[in-house]
C-alpha cells in the first residue's frame, strides 16, 4: 500500500541536521509545536511502556495491528505477509539491518508510517528538523468554520518522503481540528486533507481515532481500532475512550 503520511522516524532518529532559521522564528515555532504536543500528552511520553493499536483503511480494506515497546525499541506486527497471509512478527528496531527483506522493506515502513498517523503531535516534539510558520486565522479545509492555521515542513532528504509539508488547523486548546498533508516530491497521493476527530484518551495520551477527508480527491476514511497504552511499572493496558 503507498504510505498517505510522513516516513519520518520515531523521535527524530533520521531527522537530520537541525533546520536554519532566525532566532526568533526558531523560537515562536517551538513554542507552538509544544504547545500542540503538550495537548496529546508528550510530558507523560516517559511513562509508557507500550502502546498497542490496529490501523484501518475502509477502502481498500486495510488492516494492521501493532504493539510498540518505545523503551526496549521492539515492536510487535500483526498483519497480512506478502502473500496476504496472518503473520505475527516481533522484531527489534535498532537490529534492523540483521532482519528479513519483508520486514525491512514492508513491514518497518508500515509501522513507521501507522504510528505516525496516529502519533503525529507527539512528533511535533520529537522532530528536530522541522519548520514551523504561523498561517494566522484560516478558512478550514473541510466544512464550514475557520480555525488558526500552523505550517509545518520537513526538509528534502529526511526520511521515506522527505519534503512534507502539514498545514495544522488548531482549536484554542492546542489540539488539531483538521489537516492537510502536501507530499514532497514524487510521492503519491499528493495532497490530502483529513478531519483529525475521534479523539480518545489512554492514561495521559490523546489520540485521534478517526480521520475522514480525501486523497488526490478519491474519499479516504482512516481510523484506529484496540488503542491501550501500558504504563511503566504496571502490566495492566488502559484502553483509549
Amino acid at each position: 500500500m503507498r504510505r498517505l503520511w510522513s516516513g519520518v522516524v520515531v523521535c527524530g532518529a533520521l531527522a537530520g541536521p537541525m533546520a536554519v532559521a532566525e532566532p526568533a522564528a526558531a523560537q515562536e515555532g517551538q513554542a507552538i509545536t509544544e504547545q500542540i504536543a503538550k495537548a496529546y500528552g508528550v510530558d507523560s511520553w516517559g511513562q509508557v511502556e507500550a502502546i498497542g493499536f490496529t490501523f484501518n483503511i475502509e477502502k481498500p480494506k486495510v488492516s494492521r495491528s501493532w504493539v510498540w515497546e518505545p523503551k526496549a525499541d521492539r515492536i510487535t506486527y500483526d498483519g497480512p505477509d506478502k502473500d496476504g497471509k496472518p503473520v505475527k512478527i516481533t522484531y527489534v528496531r535498532s537490529q534492523l539491518a540483521s532482519q528479513s527483506d519483508f520486514i525491512k522493506e514492508a513491514v518497518d515502513p508500515a509501522f513507521i508510517n501507522d504510528q505516525y498517523a496516529l502519533m503525529f503531535p507527539l512528533h511535533l516534539a520529537w522532530d528536530t528538523a522541522i519548520t514551523v510558520q504561523e498561517g494566522g486565522t484560516q478558512k478550514l479545509p473541510l466544512g464550514k468554520g475557520s480555525a488558526r492555521k500552523v505550517v509545518v515542513k520537513y526538509p528534502s532528504g529526511v526520511g521515506y518522503t522527505p519534503g512534507d509539508t502539514w498545514d495544522l488547523y488548531l482549536a484554542d486548546d492546542g489540539t488539531i481540528q483538521q489537516l492537510v498533508l502536501h507530499h514532497g516530491g514524487p510521492a503519491k497521493p499528493s495532497l490530502v486533507p483529513v478531519t483529525w476527530a475521534g479523539n480518545e484518551k489512554a492514561g495521559a495520551l490523546l489520540f485521534s481515532t478517526d480521520k475522514r477527508g480525501t486523497a488526490d480527491g478519491n474519499p479516504i476514511h482512516l481510523f484506529f481500532t484496540n488503542v491501550a497504552v501500558k504504563q511503566v511499572g504496571s502490566s495492566t493496558w488502559i484502553a483509549a475512550k
